[in-house]
């Protein structure tokens, strides 16, 4: 499996806060089978031009020193769309998952569908592919939104925890992957214990191994090797008995 969404740089976001953190979390993910990790720490749009922080580049040296039990780390950024990506930052390897043309893009959760819309064109004019991160989050996803982001060039990641949530935004994952728009599962993990290979138990467990292998593993391959994804076939996703009765007991989240 390969995770190409983490907040494991020690010390430099709201992630990991230290080598030893984030080797501990690292060696976890190489025993559930996890070969490689892309870390994206958050960065601003509005600050992304010079590249990656020195900051970054700092705690990289550290943590790529350290003993992670075979795990390959590659580098990108999760890039808050804060104003329209620059054409100068859209130019630094450093913010884009793994120097390829793909680059990992957010929003606030309260960001309208077309505004995303119109960010995510922008980023496909300079000529990358956005990644658009934990779609679900966003309280104007739905599917026909979600269709006009692939449509405007994005590929969306789905958070791999969420799928099992309860909540509102687990629904929404969950509609995405039953319409067949998900296009990789990441884990988001903070230093915590939230992995890729979460969701890829739940969707073999439902008959849904095949494409549990296109999201956690030839789909992020392919954007590695900066080749085209793999269309991932709809998956139905039911909640587990437990999380379903916890629905009944517990409000829903935007």
């Amino acid at each position: 499996m390969i995770d190409l969404h983490s907040h494991l740089l020690p010390a430099v976001d709201d992630g990991s806060r230290s080598v030893e953190q984030s080797v501990r979390v690292l060696r976890q993910f190489a025993d559930a089978g996890i070969t490689d990790v892309c870390l994206t720490p958050h960065l601003l749009a509005s600050q992304a031009s010079p590249g990656a922080p020195a900051a970054h580049d700092r705690a990289w040296e550290r943590l790529a020193a350290a003993d992670l039990a075979g795990v390959r780390l590659h580098r990108g950024a999760e890039v808050m769309l804060d104003r329209p990506l620059p054409a100068r930052a859209a130019a630094q390897p450093g913010v884009r998952i793994g120097g390829t043309r793909y680059i990992l893009v957010e929003f606030p959760r309260l960001v309208t569908a077309e505004t995303v819309t119109t960010a995510l064109r922008h980023v496909a004019a300079l000529g990358l592919i956005p990644v658009l991160a934990h779609p679900e989050r966003y309280s104007s996803c739905s599917v026909p939104a979600a269709q006009r982001w692939r449509g405007a060039g994005a590929r969306l990641q789905i958070d791999a925890t969420t799928l099992a949530s309860p909540r509102a935004r687990g629904e929404r994952a969950r509609a995405l992957l039953a319409a067949g728009l998900g296009d990789i599962v990441a884990g988001d993990n903070h230093g915590d214990d939230r992995s890729i290979a979460t969701a890829r138990e739940l969707l073999a467990s439902q008959g849904a191994g095949e494409q549990a292998e296109v999201l956690t593993t030839r789909n992020p391959r392919a954007v590695l090797d900066d080749r085209p994804l793999e269309p991932v076939e709809p998956a139905p996703v039911r909640l587990p008995l437990a999380s379903r009765i916890r629905r009944l007991f517990d409000g829903s989240e935007p």
